[in-house]
């Protein structure tokens, strides 16, 4: 199973002596575009051997301020020098972040024989500011499996002013810790589902909690069946792997706040009985990114040690068409009694997400969230750049907002009309899994809330467009598994501890 290595990532007050890329920024202002980041020394000596000031021959080559735009240049002896875009010289940390991002991934291209060292001089001062380039730089250094055959880089220097303060250090410390869980979302989301299935998934999910000591149990097909969780035992019927359920709990002393997350994680989508075209299951194996997300974000909560108890629910099952696959119009039995006919075998998400939900809502969380890459409804509506989120209230969906907001991801939100819940209506049991095909993401979330308890706070996020991005990489964003929900994940996990 692959496993993912980041670089290193330290402060100094300085680039070291042996740095081999060094990353500057260009920045506006007043309507001029300046430097930011260079050493005095480094650019007089620039000026000698260009023969004019660096400013002036980073502007002939095209180097703009605009965000994540760069030029590279060389440097003394074999050092290379990336001038990147930062925007207005009030930078947030997302503007840092997407900079960080685009500057490592032209790194990447750069590596030899062997790992390079990087040194990431951005004037970074603020710990947010800080903690958005730590990010920026780990995400876009994420390859899967090294892909491109060079050995990519093994360490990078965070130059800032603030390097010797305790409140740095510890910014640093935060952005590792959720780069390095946004990559592992990652690796599990690009891994081949013939070597992650859900089975082996459980596997690493275990092997993931025992390392960060979070306490775990596991239903295989045995326990599923005896317990009734009719929509995973469904959904995984007509496959020979078997579905299985994860839970993971981080339980520390001081908590006040409970937070539920579940994770739709179906590690391939065929369709079903209601077969995909082929050119809509080639990338069917990210369709379990929601559980790789609350999975990732709930050890990167504990590794920050957050005053939150925590569990998350990874739903687990293979979606094939065979003789044992379920049917539509077949009526199924959730956990917990409630019964569903079956519309369309391509919903199948929704049936595993409901049966967690349920089991989640018994231990009676504060806040309840879901994820799942749900819907192509959602994608036409927002695009593949923007998650569509759902909430039974505008307190919650505010709080997940800011959360996203200042973990630098792009949420919008999305009503639940009364209509979309009367769509699900059916004469043979308590609700139908589908309506008809408009406004398909909200009918989704009208069908998901029937599941948690009305006095529950409640959310669903609808990852389906950024989750995977089968195009070219942007900013600190790979081809491939994004990792999309988990910094959002991480920083609302934050924001409830206080």
């Amino acid at each position: 199973m692959p496993t993912t290595t980041l670089p290193s990532v330290t402060l100094a007050g300085a680039p070291g002596k042996d740095t081999e890329v060094l990353v500057v920024g260009l920045a506006k202002t007043s309507g001029t575009d300046v430097l930011v980041g260079v050493p005095e020394d480094l650019a007089a000596a620039l000026a000698k051997a260009y023969g004019r000031p660096l400013a002036e021959v980073v502007a002939d080559l095209g180097g703009s301020s605009k965000n994540s735009e760069t030029v590279l240049l060389p440097g003394p002896g074999r050092q290379r020098i990336i001038v990147v875009g930062l925007g207005d010289i009030d930078v947030t940390p997302e503007q840092v972040r997407r900079a960080a991002g685009t500057a490592l991934r032209l790194a990447l291209g750069l590596t030899g024989t062997r790992l390079l060292q990087v040194a990431l001089s951005l004037d970074t001062i603020e710990p947010q500011v800080i903690k958005g380039a730590v990010e920026g730089a780990l995400l876009g250094s994420y390859r899967y499996r090294g892909a491109t055959g060079k050995p990519g880089v093994g360490e990078i220097q965070l130059v800032s002013g603030s390097h010797r303060k305790p409140e740095a250090r510890h910014a640093l410390e935060l952005g590792v810790a959720t780069a390095t869980a946004v990559c592992r979302a990652r690796t599990w989301v690009n891994t081949p589902a013939n070597d992650l299935y859900p089975e082996s998934f459980a596997d690493e999910i275990v092997k993931l909690a025992r390392a960060a000591r979070l306490g775990v149990d596991v239903w295989d097909e045995k326990a599923l069946e005896k317990e009734g969780f009719g929509g995973l035992l469904a959904v995984g019927g007509g496959s020979s792997r078997k579905p299985r359920l994860v839970k993971l709990t981080y339980a520390p002393r001081g908590a006040r706040f409970h937070l539920a997350l579940i994770g739709k994680g179906i590690t391939f989508d065929t369709g079903g009985l209601n077969l995909k075209p082929a050119d809509g299951m080639y990338t069917m194996k990210s369709d379990m990114a929601g559980a790789a997300s609350v999975v990732a974000a709930i050890s990167a909560i504990a590794e920050a040690g957050v005053k939150l108890k925590v569990t998350a629910y990874a739903a687990l099952a293979e979606n094939m068409p065979s003789g044992t696959a379920y049917r539509p119009s077949d009526v199924l039995t959730m956990f917990g009694g409630t019964t569903v006919e079956n519309g369309n075998s391509d919903a199948e998400g929704r049936l595993v997400m409901a049966d967690a939900l349920v089991k989640a809502s018994q231990e009676a969380p504060d806040l309840v969230l879901d994820v799942a890459t749900q819907t192509g409804a959602c994608v036409v509506a927002l695009g593949e750049r923007v998650a569509g989120l759902m909430a039974r209230d505008d307190e919650t969906a505010d709080l997940v907002l800011d959360a996203a907001e200042a973990a630098g991801e792009l949420f919008w939100q999305l009503p639940i009309p009364e209509e979309s819940r009367s769509k699900l209506d059916s004469k043979v049991a308590d609700l139908k899994s589908t309506g008809d095909r408009m406004g398909g993401a909200l009918t989704a979330a009208a069908f998901l809330s029937e599941f948690v308890p009305p006095e529950v706070a409640w959310a669903h996020l609808d990852i389906a467009g950024p989750g995977y991005n089968p195009h070219e990489p942007y900013h600190y964003s790979p081809a491939g598994g994004t990792g999309m929900s988990v910094r959002t994940l991480v920083a609302l996990a934050h924001a409830l501890a206080g």
